[in-house]
């Protein structure tokens, strides 16, 4: 019997290899992978839309994805914890308040890049997976769930952006200064 369990850990620890060898090649492609995952987003949509069906399933997507989005953009030490540990500092005594605090911070991300784009393709195709089956098409007045969303949405979005102005951070390289490496 444990012939039949040790080629059955082997064979899954080959699986393993090769999928985390797949996932490692496709790291550096970041707009072919998000083209791919667009493309399912695509075609779970085109099945939704087709099919008048499985809101249930397009609703908790569109949360789990909302969810993720605002992880991405959320910084993963949040700014207003480290105001207030500076100004508890400043009041014991034990920090100094310099108005001309200008030190690089790298902007680090609640979630990072590759698993916001692992987690969405890996959450569109479960969502595919979960239309295909019949008792997952619960009925329900999909209006209702859409113009929830969209006031959830425009809710959580400007809480972020209120977020980001108040303590000035921006999640995105757009506009920022680039500079390349000395060529010779």
């Amino acid at each position: 019997m444990s012939g039949i369990q040790e080629k059955y850990e082997i064979y899954v620890s080959r699986i393993k290899n090769t999928y985390q060898k797949y996932l490692d090649v496709a790291t550096p492609h970041v707009m072919k992978r998000w083209i791919g995952t667009y493309v399912l987003f695509a075609i779970f949509m085109a099945r939704i839309v087709f099919t008048e069906g499985w809101y249930i399933v397009c609703y908790t997507w569109a949360i789990y994805i909302l969810n993720m989005f605002l992880q991405f953009l959320t910084p993963k030490f949040d700014p207003s914890l480290e105001q207030e540990f500076r100004d508890e500092s400043v009041e014991e005594g034990t920090g100094q308040m310099d108005e001309n605090d200008e030190e690089f911070r790298p902007f680090i991300r609640r979630l990072p890049e590759f698993r916001f784009w692992y987690k969405s393709t890996v959450s569109t195709l479960i969502a595919i997976a979960c239309s295909l089956f019949t008792i997952f098409d619960i009925p329900v007045f999909w209006p209702i769930l859409l113009m929830y969303f969209i006031i959830l949405f425009l809710i959580t979005m400007r809480r972020q952006i209120q977020h980001m102005a108040k303590y000035h951070y921006l999640p995105f390289d757009i506009g920022k200064t680039k500079y390349q490496g000395g060529k010779k």
